[in-house]
């Protein structure tokens, strides 16, 4: 185990997919997180990054499976936020220091959606110019929408691709929901010049620790910049949560997953930017801390008005919903100081991976 972990950690690309199956599965972890972390500090010292989360709206095209605003879920109040209010919460994200925040929403394909943002991202840019880190999670588009995105003052894209073999995203979605499309968008960013970012659920049913080296080694094919993933969590308004109630005992189980997919990945990919998701919070109140502690580096707190964030579930239990904003600023920044990390205040937090000087 030294041998393989300090192999890891000179360099990376290191593991075989062996030997991060072999990874995934262990029991004991502590040298396993230690070694990660050790990454995580020689490419980002002891910081973490934070992204101001906007949630702009639940409206969504997607039918998911396991989504909680899948257009299907009937349960489900729609809103969608103004102008005024995405401008005025990022105004406040940028005086409290937040250095980047995320404009989030449900997918979307419009010509007024598309307009839409690109009119809220002229502002942004205007008000703030680069000194505000501009993340955009909205889904499939083409590719005329994300250079007109880009363009508008956008620097970087999330689109998670939940899993990268094509067999089970297809048992997650329906039909007209394709794999191929979806990994089409994010090499699409990638070529346009964002910041890339992608991830996967962790815990689904019927995934292998097979499936999540594999997608380890997805995440290198694609050259990603970010990695935001996250525990499945299951939502009593889909097919695939319905019914469904994790046990104490299998919650601990998925958090311990989740946090080793967080620390091979940091052994595998070395100088990305690693969320530690709200997501493990959600399994254990100090979850996002020992994402931190595995080897990632950024956190999204949610800066969404509290009377919206009720219809932004995209899973149960979701934490810090009735938490108002400068609540959680104060608390998050405990919680980050408890564990020996700092938070880089007022600074944009951009991927080393990105701007490294090997990248191809």
């Amino acid at each position: 185990m030294t041998e393989l972990l300090t192999r890891a950690m000179a360099a990376p690309y290191q593991l075989t997919h062996e030997e991060r199956v072999g990874l995934l599965g262990l029991e004991e972890t502590s040298e396993l997180f230690s070694a990660a972390y050790q990454v995580k500090l020689h490419y980002i010292g002891k910081k973490v990054s934070l992204r101001g989360l906007i949630e702009l709206g639940n409206f969504c095209a997607k039918d998911c499976f396991y989504c909680g605003i899948r257009k299907s879920n009937d349960e489900v109040k729609r809103y969608r936020l103004l102008a005024d209010d995405v401008l005025r919460m990022a105004q406040w994200s940028f005086e409290h220091g937040y250095g980047s925040i995320v404009l989030q929403s449900g997918e979307i394909e419009s010509e007024e959606n598309t307009a839409f943002i690109e009119s809220v991202l002229h502002q942004l840019h205007e008000r703030f110019g680069d000194r505000l880190g501009i993340t955009l999670c909205l889904g499939e588009q083409t590719e005329e929408v994300y250079r007109r995105w880009l363009e508008a003052g956008a620097h970087r894209y999330l689109l998670r691709l939940e899993t990268s073999s094509s067999e089970l995203y297809a048992r997650l979605h329906p039909q007209d929901h394709l794999f191929k499309r979806r990994k089409a968008c994010i090499q699409t960013l990638r070529r346009l010049g964002y910041q890339t970012g992608s991830g996967v659920m962790i815990g689904l049913p019927g995934q292998t620790l097979e499936n999540l080296s594999q997608d380890i080694e997805c995440f290198r094919e694609l050259d990603l910049d970010m990695i935001g993933m996250g525990p499945y969590l299951p939502h009593h308004g889909t097919p695939l949560g319905k019914g469904v109630t994790l046990s104490a005992e299998e919650s601990d189980k998925l958090l311990k997953l989740a946090l080793k997919m967080i620390a091979v990945t940091r052994l595998y990919l070395h100088d990305v930017n690693i969320a530690s998701t709200t997501a493990l919070q959600a399994l254990a109140d100090n979850g996002r801390e020992q994402g931190l502690l595995a080897g990632a580096n950024v956190i999204m707190p949610n800066v969404t008005d509290t009377e919206y964030r009720k219809h932004y579930q995209l899973y149960e239990n979701k934490p810090c919903m009735d938490e108002n904003s400068t609540q959680c600023r104060s608390c998050l920044h405990a919680r980050v100081l408890s564990v020996g990390e700092d938070i880089l205040w007022g600074e944009r937090g951009d991927s080393k991976h990105f701007f490294s000087k090997d990248k191809v």
